[in-house]
């Protein structure tokens, strides 16, 4: 046996699983397009940790979700990508990714096999010039050789390549919270306090206008796109080339710009995919689940705590253009913030920290 095929061997052994029935959560939707074998899962977890995918070799998809902080960041409100460039979004959480019928803030993705492509091809994000180089140069790498053949019955590819991390991807699922315990399986989980926090989550908060639970399992999101005013900064720009004189250039950054021309428009969200005045501005709702470990909060992480986000919420939300807010306020009391907050913090899966442990023990690492 080559030495590829014994470490192809040991990746798939240590390959985690799809998941049984997990406390809390529907059944995983079938996509017929995303492999559940642990060949191909165990070959995604090789390409999410593997930094030589980036145009420099420096950046991995798990620098941005690192299993520990539930497939988040939280190192900074925007990712952080090549060369310490900001970007544009807070990086999600990939917890339960695969329930997610759009992907990206802006859902501008609907598939997990084509949505890996995004962050590979992205300027600044892993900063690939074509999908042909990444391609090129995971054919270069000794370890890769034959894994694709063995894991996906073909050589590296478009297709491929997506399909190998969607396959890992489909597998980071996060339920039997404290609040599954004792919401579907009437144990006593939960304080007194958090209790009352459960309570104002589905009454006087509203929280699950938008963050469902239903009646034997709660994705803790509906999958749909709202506007809250959460806050408005403006869409993160390069350099700017002006011209001085013919043939004459330089480039300015925002901050020169700002003393004569208007400051950049905020991020648009929805409506940069589909053009619909009543997108603009609004973002995919985030599931809740493990939420306490993925601060900071909302599309451009301007809320660095749970607390933050409930006297948020408490006022009426955000404003666009400086109208007026976009909910009404609630006139929570300070006990009642405090409840809710505490409520959120039961939503952490029991199994994330044995997950990440999991999904980090390779024996080879790139």
């Amino acid at each position: 046996m080559t030495a590829g095929a014994v470490l192809a061997a040991l990746l798939v052994a240590a390959a985690p699983a799809w998941a049984g029935p997990v406390l809390g959560l529907p059944e995983p939707p079938v996509d017929a397009d995303i492999p559940r074998h642990a060949a191909a899962i165990a070959l995604g977890r090789q390409l999410f940790f593997d930094r030589r995918l980036s145009a420099n070799g420096s950046m991995s998809c798990a620098m941005c979700h690192v299993p520990e902080l539930g497939f988040a960041s939280t190192a900074s409100q925007r990712g952080v990508g090549l060369a310490g460039a900001s970007l544009q979004r807070n990086a999600p959480s990939l917890l339960n990714v695969a329930w997610r019928p759009l992907l990206f803030w802006d859902g501008r993705a609907t598939s997990l096999v084509t949505q890996a492509w995004s962050p590979l091809l992205h300027v600044d994000e892993m900063g690939n010039a074509s999908v042909a180089d990444v391609l090129a140069r995971i054919r270069s790498l000794p370890d890769y050789r034959g894994r694709f053949e063995q894991a996906l019955g073909g050589r590296p590819s478009e297709r491929t390549v997506g399909q190998a991390l969607a396959a890992f991807q489909a597998t980071l699922v996060a339920g039997d919270s404290r609040f599954d315990r004792w919401r579907y399986a009437g144990q006593p989980t939960l304080t007194p306090q958090e209790q009352a926090g459960y309570r104002l989550f589905i009454g006087a908060a509203r929280c699950v206008q938008c963050h469902s639970i239903g009646e034997t399992s709660a994705l803790l999101a509906d999958g749909k796109f709202h506007v809250t005013g959460a806050g408005q900064r403006p869409l993160a720009r390069r350099l700017t080339r002006v011209a001085l004189a013919p043939g004459v250039h330089t480039e300015l950054r925002d901050a020169d710009l700002a003393s004569f021309a208007p400051p950049p428009e905020p991020d648009p969200g929805r409506f940069a995919v589909t053009h619909d005045p009543a997108d603009r501005h609004a973002f995919r709702t985030p599931s809740l689940r493990d939420v306490a470990r993925t601060a900071p909060y909302m599309h451009d992480g301007s809320l660095a705590s749970l607390e933050d986000v409930v006297a948020f919420y408490d006022q009426g939300a955000g404003a666009i253009d400086g109208a007026r807010p976009l909910l009404a306020p609630l006139a929570l009391s300070d006990p009642d913030k405090a409840a809710l907050a505490a409520f959120l913090r039961t939503l952490d899966s029991a199994g994330l920290p044995a997950l990440a442990q999991r999904v980090r023990r390779s024996p080879a690492r790139p």
